[in-house]
């Protein structure tokens, strides 16, 4: 997915003579790209993998936050990076697989050179190797993404990560189950894609994981034209889909349970904690982290059946609808107002 140039002329506004925006959870500025850098950069990519993406911008003028652009030496640096190699290095130095994309953006004349760094779809990434002249990274490092800061996740965080991998898994193995119960065992076969092999007794019927299946391209025999790396199953008869089958979701029993707090209730913890600080930061701090959009700090509470399938139909949050909190949103929050001190 490429770079959306609006997206970057909105993140470097300004409001008088300041950019509008300050560094958040999905935002870093840099003022300038090095290439004796990487390893710094390289935190921040695996930092905002293990949450919820985010971009690097370089250009931007630290103490006034200032949009100066990058200098030509830093423009020159920057197209100078070889994407494949940035990819091989980052598969080195993390266990998982890092995407982002790169691209210099010209505004009013400026360059600004912009890293997006999508969220990882197998969290944690963890440091395999030590790297950088100072050891910016060491083995086994996890970092995260906090507010406006990378650093090295705490224990909630990475338990969220750990339980949240769990229970990925645990539906991945729910849905190929139930589909093979809707087809009938005696009907099934099973793809082995480390073997090459396909089980089955007597199937008419294959099952294939759904992340696979998108990228299959079938072939009708006798219409057979070669293309080399596409990965291909030879087809005899005609593909029909299974549109019956049940997508069953997990329903979480009791939402006021997981998440107690209103969202007066959330402001009175965090000022209790925080005795000096204003209500007007705390909702400032919750829409530049997008925290309402969290699942791990907050859950919309439909108010009724029309307004979750309005929802789900648009993508866009039905007026008058409250979120609830939990306390872990609690401790996320006094973090980031915290670290702005």
């Amino acid at each position: 997915m490429s770079i959306n140039e609006k997206t970057i002329k909105e993140f470097l506004r300004l409001s008088g003579s300041y950019l509008y925006h300050r560094e958040s959870q999905e935002l870093e500025f840099k003022e300038q790209f090095n290439l004796s850098g990487l390893a710094d950069y390289f935190r921040d990519f695996a930092a905002f993998s293990n949450n919820r993406g985010g971009y690097l911008i370089f250009g931007v003028k630290d103490s006034p936050r200032l949009p100066n652009g990058m200098s030509e030496k830093s423009i020159e640096q920057f197209n100078k990076l070889d994407p494949e190699k940035i990819t091989g290095y980052l598969l080195e130095i993390f266990s998982s697989d890092i995407r982002w994309n790169q691209a210099v953006i010209i505004i009013d004349g400026k360059h600004f050179g912009v890293f997006k760094i999508f969220e990882s779809m197998s969290k944690p990434v963890i440091a395999k190797k030590d790297e950088g002249k100072e050891q910016t990274i060491k083995n086994g490092d996890i970092f995260y993404r906090y507010g406006g800061r990378t650093q090295k996740i705490q224990y909630a965080e990475l338990e969220i990560i750990i339980q949240r991998r769990i229970e990925q898994n645990n539906q991945h193995w729910f849905d190929l189950v139930s589909k093979i119960a809707k087809a009938g065992p005696q009907n099934a076969a099973i793809l082995d894609t480390e073997k090459s092999l396909i089980e089955k007794g007597e199937s008419k019927i294959l099952v294939i994981e759904d992340a696979l299946a998108s990228k299959l391209k079938f072939i009708k025999e006798g219409q057979f034209s070669e293309k080399d790396g596409a990965a291909t199953l030879k087809l005899i008869g005609d593909v029909v889909p299974i549109n019956s089958v049940e997508v069953i979701k997990k329903v979480k029993e009791n939402l006021l349970k997981e998440y107690p707090l209103s969202a007066k209730e959330l402001c009175e913890s965090i000022i209790s904690m925080l005795p000096n600080t204003r209500q007007n930061i705390i909702w400032a701090v919750i829409k530049e982290n997008d925290i309402k959009n969290n699942p791990d700090y907050s859950v919309y509470n439909f108010r009724n059946k029309k307004q979750e399938d309005e929802f789900l139909k648009s993508g866009k949050i039905p007026s008058g609808t409250p979120s609830i909190y939990n306390t872990k949103a609690v401790d996320y929050i006094v973090k980031i107002i915290k670290s702005m001190d």
